[in-house]
């Protein structure tokens, strides 16, 4: 094959519409089916429907575009994590950040608990204690940006060092999104999604996915979701595939207002810091008056709702400390504002409002 007939490299607003469709030919649908059934006669590809199904491949297809990689869709994120952790030896050394996503981390003290895995818990941002701390481990698992901090890790040399040790590298680019960041292009073994969140952006699934570009990996996470029951609703699957047609449309004008909100908040008086990690849809503030004034802001949302999850059309905020199990490292004035697609205006201005009436 010359350099002229290799395939053109397409952008993620045309692969997320070209791929996942049907065979093109003579009087054939656009749009893929929902398959449901769950039992197939002998003699074909399929065997029974917890192992496969023709509308998760299709949703599959455009995720590994995405990551360059090969994806498996799973029946939530935290099923898709749960799958990652299960590639770790029995009682092997994972490395984790000690202020990432919640359920993560209780995810991680379970199975430590259970003697399944050894943790070390690690600033992620501290780039040097990180390095030193994959010595002797058997996987890193981080997410950059932070959630809810937004903090933003040297992802590429933590990638190159724990390699360079034979260590596992999986990460959690539920925030990043595919559109700033792919992590298997940088060298990570394992990219795991909340499906829930930006790419499908309605929220109206459950879903995670994870990817791989390795074919031993990926038939290990295939064993494991077969196995464990942790595949995805057909329904739930076309769902996503809708929502990630218009994903990187949706991120780009999320991401846009964002950055107008961050520079208006950075100067807002009632505000007492801004984290920002430069891209994206995500802010986190901190306000003045604790957890009260946090509070009150966030119900006083009239376009903005008082709500968990993020990367929706619609802009949800919430306390995050007002939940048991998030870590002490997040100040209980914390705000995670998730931006969706309204006009920023009318953003700004609910953003006015709500942080005036907190003060009162």
């Amino acid at each position: 094959m010359t350099a002229h007939d290799q395939p053109e490299k397409l952008h993620p607003e045309t692969e997320v519409v070209l791929k996942g469709r049907p065979e093109r030919e003579p009087g054939g649908a656009i749009i893929g089916g929902i398959s449901v059934s769950t039992t197939f006669r002998a003699g074909g590809e399929y065997i029974y429907g917890r192992s496969d199904n023709d509308t998760w491949k299709d949703l599959e297809a455009v995720l590994g575009v995405l990551e360059s990689g090969k994806a498996l869709v799973f029946s939530s994120g935290m099923s898709a994590i749960s799958a990652t952790f299960d590639l770790l030896p029995p009682g092997g050394v994972i490395v984790a950040p000690n202020s990432g996503y919640m359920n993560t981390s209780v995810q991680l003290r379970k199975l430590e608990a259970n003697g399944r895995l050894t943790i070390r818990w690690v600033e992620i941002t501290d780039t040097e204690s990180v390095v030193r701390a994959l010595d002797g481990a058997a996987m890193l698992f981080f997410e950059s940006p932070v959630n809810p901090l937004l903090d933003v890790a040297d992802v590429k040399r933590l990638i190159s060092e724990a390699k360079s040790r034979g260590v596992l590298v999986a990460m959690d680019n539920t925030f990043a999104t595919p559109i700033e960041q792919q992590p298997l292009v940088l060298g990570a073994d394992v990219v795991v999604h909340s499906l829930t969140k930006a790419l499908s952006g309605h929220s109206d699934v459950v879903l995670g996915t994870a990817v791989t570009s390795s074919d031993e990996l990926y038939a290990k996470l295939l064993s494991y979701r077969k196995d464990s029951g942790a595949n995805a609703g057909p329904f739930e699957a076309w769902l996503a595939l809708r929502g990630l047609r218009t994903f990187p449309l949706r991120y780009a004008q999320a991401a846009k207002s964002a950055q107008v909100l961050v520079e208006r908040l950075r100067s807002h008086p009632h505000v007492e810091r801004v984290r920002y990690p430069g891209f994206g849809f995500m802010i986190s503030i901190e306000v003045k008056g604790g957890a009260r004034a946090a509070d009150k802001a966030c119900n006083a949302g009239k376009i903005w709702s008082y709500a968990t999850s993020l990367g929706g059309v619609e802009s949800l905020w919430e306390r995050r400390r007002r939940h048991g199990d998030e870590p002490v490292e997040v100040p209980e004035n914390l705000i995670r504002m998730s931006v969706g697609i309204e006009h920023v205006e009318d953003l700004w201005r609910d953003i006015e409002q709500a942080l005036e009436k907190s003060q009162s």
